[in-house]
């Protein structure tokens, strides 16, 4: 018999409105005491009066306590279910993509809290991020098997999420045999995923759109691609007629795949890489005279918690003011944020206050999101976390 978890007298509100999670001060733990509960177990959530309002999994430990995972409590969340999810999250992306790169499941987006699939042709790379979706590595496996029969299946699961859930950090090869190179493709473009010891799964699929607009804006283009990673904006950039590009990151490793990327694509005489911290390398630039007429500002979250907010604003508001000081007199600024705590209209505010910082003129002519196989929760507004502006900066 499944344990029940019964909510406070209208705490049901945000269930009955489509969200997915359930606060620790939520629950009538007089009627159903959460430290009763092991974490990852599933039980039936109920309303105060007692009415059956849909399955979870259970970390009492944890501030988000529970995670809706089916409306039905008759469903639990094991291997058919996930078979089930898997097919209809596989479904969307075949409309959307021609080629299988891309991401299969994002979390709550596709009605899977804690899992994240992202696929690279026959290699699939996993995150379990909560104690409930870890409990089912498992059954994970053999449905990504029943439903895609994946050349390798890797488990990722290094996010600080894990850590918030009080669950260790493992890179493992969980299914299968990973090829010496786990190549995707991205807007025509080839690149190799580090999808052992890269961020996150290796890639980022998210910023495939922004990276396509702005392709569309670099022929003959000198660009400077700040926080680089492994080359997913310069390389692109580069493949897309822009004259010469500058790969900056801190990361030494990631340079070095920036270089490999762009000989995968016959690119390697456009893209040289600078090794160094971003505002260091910015100012460097400005004290050496350098000019770009394309900048992209992709960092990593600088807010990772609502605390981080002012200081995280500052970080944004700096970085775009180091910037622009190196744009021509009408240059693009291509210039995103992947903190889900940093309000859109906030991000806007920090570039309107770096343009004018430097007496310049801007015009926002674009502005971005999260790919489609990144699909929000409309009733959960965490989902929505990126953003990309794309602003042309010009002179008096």
């Amino acid at each position: 018999m499944t344990e029940r978890l019964r909510l406070k007298k209208n705490a049901d509100r945000r269930l009955k409105a489509g969200h997915l999670w359930l606060y620790s001060n939520e629950i009538d733990i007089a009627v159903t005491p959460l430290k009763d509960f092991e974490p990852g177990a599933q039980a039936v959530i109920e309303a105060a009066n007692g009415k059956p309002m849909g399955i979870a999994y259970v970390n009492p430990h944890s501030l988000i306590c529970a995670r809706i995972v089916s409306r039905d409590v008759d469903v639990r969340l094991d291997r058919s279910l996930l078979v089930h999810r898997f097919k209809q999250a596989l479904s969307l992306r075949a409309r959307l993509f021609a080629k299988p790169f891309y991401r299969l499941v994002h979390g709550e987006g596709d009605l899977l809290p804690g899992l994240i699939v992202d696929r690279f042709d026959d290699v699939l790379v996993v995150q379990l991020n909560t104690v409930g979706m870890d409990r089912l590595r498992d059954e994970v496996v053999a449905a990504l098997e029943k439903v895609l029969a994946p050349r390798a299946i890797v488990f990722k699961n290094d996010s600080s999420g894990r850590r918030q859930e009080q669950l260790g950090d493992e890179v493992e090869v969980a299914y299968g045999e990973l090829p010496d190179q786990v190549l995707l493709e991205e807007n025509g473009v080839r690149f190799v995923a580090p999808v052992l010891d890269g961020q996150k799964t290796g890639w980022f699929f998210d910023h495939r759109p922004n990276r396509a607009w702005l392709n569309g804006l670099v022929a003959g283009k000198r660009v400077l691609d700040v926080f680089s990673y492994v080359g997913g904006w310069g390389v692109q950039a580069a493949a897309h007629g822009a004259s010469e590009v500058l790969c900056v990151d801190s990361s030494a490793q990631a340079l070095e795949r920036v270089a490999e990327n762009a000989a995968l694509n016959g690119l390697t005489e456009q893209v040289s890489v600078g090794e160094g911290e971003a505002f260091e390398a910015l100012a460097a630039f400005k004290a050496e005279g350098e000019q770009f007429d394309v900048i992209v500002l992709d960092p990593p979250a600088f807010i990772k918690k609502r605390k981080d907010i002012p200081n995280g604003e500052r970080a944004y508001a700096r970085l775009n003011r180091e910037a622009i000081r190196l744009l021509g007199r009408d240059g693009m600024l291509l210039s995103a944020s992947c903190s889900m705590h940093l309000a859109p209209e906030r991000l806007m505010e920090c570039v309107r206050g770096a343009v004018r910082h430097q007496d310049r003129h801007g015009q926002v002519i674009y502005q971005g999101h999260q790919g489609a196989d990144h699909p929000v929760h409309p009733a959960i507004p965490e989902t929505a976390y990126l953003k990309a502006l794309g602003v042309r900066i010009f002179r008096n």
